[in-house]
Parts: structure tokens; C-alpha cells; sequence
């Protein structure tokens, strides 16, 4: 099972910048997909992005033209840049590996990381 470590949470003012990083404890190549999800206090984990192993890319309508998600595959990380924040975009992040339509379904994934928290101040 791959073990993802994220990092590069904060405390930013709306309009800000934010990146995250997701380290792999083996090569990313060695997985269908990882994913970038969010929870919010009260909400259900959502999910904000995901990429394969060959570089195919969705996002959450809320997060699109202001999230990026990458994969360096020199530093073994999937990087989420986070642009143009919002007060809605508080929560704490999670990455998880996943594959296929349970990429989608983050409540059917399991053996979640300790995420790392986002605070966007209005």
C-alpha cells in the first residue's frame, strides 16, 4: 500500500497562494492515480483534483482555473497549487492514492494520512 505525507497547509488571506505537496513512500508510477480531497468541519471529504499515473487531470468545479495539481516525479511528490483562495476553500486537505470511479467516491476510500490544514481568512 502506498503511503502519502502531506504537507504545506497554512493560514492565508483570500486572494492568496497556497501549495501543497503529497510525498510518496514509493515511485508514483507504481499506482493507477492519486487524489487531492478536501474536508470542511461539518462536510463531507470531497474531492478537489486527481492524476494518473500517465498525467490525466480532473478537478472540482469549485477549484477549476485556480488549482493545479502536478506530479514531480524528480522529488516523487504530487504538488497541488492553490490560487486565488476563498474563505470556502478552508478545510483540511488529504491525498490518497485510488483507481478508477472510486477516485470520485472518497467516501469508499480508506487509510487516510493526517491531511494538512488550510485556513483562508476573508
Amino acid at each position: 500500500q502506498v503511503q502519502l505525507v502531506e504537507s504545506g497547509g497554512g493560514f492565508v488571506q483570500a486572494g492568496g497562494s497556497l501549495r501543497l505537496s503529497c510525498a510518496a513512500t514509493r515511485s508514483l508510477f507504481s499506482f493507477y492515480a492519486v487524489g487531492w480531497y478536501r474536508q470542511a468541519p461539518g462536510k463531507q471529504r470531497e474531492l478537489v483534483a486527481t492524476i494518473t499515473s500517465n498525467d490525466i487531470i480532473n478537478y472540482a468545479d469549485s477549484v477549476k482555473g485556480r488549482f493545479t495539481i502536478s506530479r514531480d516525479i524528480a522529488a516523487n511528490t504530487i504538488d497541488l497549487q492553490m490560487n486565488s483562495l476563498k474563505p470556502d476553500d478552508t478545510a483540511v486537505y488529504y491525498c490518497k492514492d485510488c483507481s478508477g470511479y472510486d477516485c470520485f467516491r472518497p467516501a469508499v476510500l480508506e487509510n487516510w494520512g493526517q491531511g494538512t490544514q488550510v485556513t483562508v481568512s476573508s
